[in-house]
């Protein structure tokens, strides 16, 4: 089976959902590499390292939400400070415990965002992003 995304970043400090997103991740063969930062800080700088080393950002991000040091919604504010030329075919997507309403709002008024995802992401969940990615 051909994976769908050469590689995506999951961004999230907590080792548990980390180890339950990566395991279902890798049962559907979503992609061949998983990038993982546990908070915004390190993630903003990682992909500012792999811009200038490679010129790609992973296509897909799955983003908590709740970090320490820099959390999701800091990390979103710093993204979009990224050329958008550098940017735009990446697709973030908020995985987060929160079910609190003003959250999903929040996400949505962020144009970088395509969906919020309730912890933990299911194969089902991951569907949604292929088939996103695929149209």
């Amino acid at each position: 089976m051909i994976e769908y995304v050469e590689n995506a970043c999951v961004i999230d400090d907590d080792p548990i959902s980390v180890f339950g997103l990566k395991k279902t991740i890798k049962e559907i063969k979503f992609c061949k590499e998983i990038i993982v930062y546990e908070n915004g800080y390190e993630a903003i700088n990682g992909l500012k390292d792999l811009l200038n080393t490679n010129g790609n950002i992973p296509p897909i991000i799955f983003l908590d939400l709740n970090m320490p040091i820099m959390d999701g919604w800091d990390f979103l504010e710093d993204f979009v400070k990224i050329p958008e030329e550098n940017r735009k075919n990446v697709r973030i997507y908020i995985v987060s415990s929160s079910v609190d309403p003003r959250d999903l709002i929040k996400a949505k008024s962020y144009s970088a965002v395509n969906n919020f995802f309730v912890k933990p992401v299911t194969t089902i969940d991951l569907q949604k992003v292929i088939d996103e990615i695929s149209e």
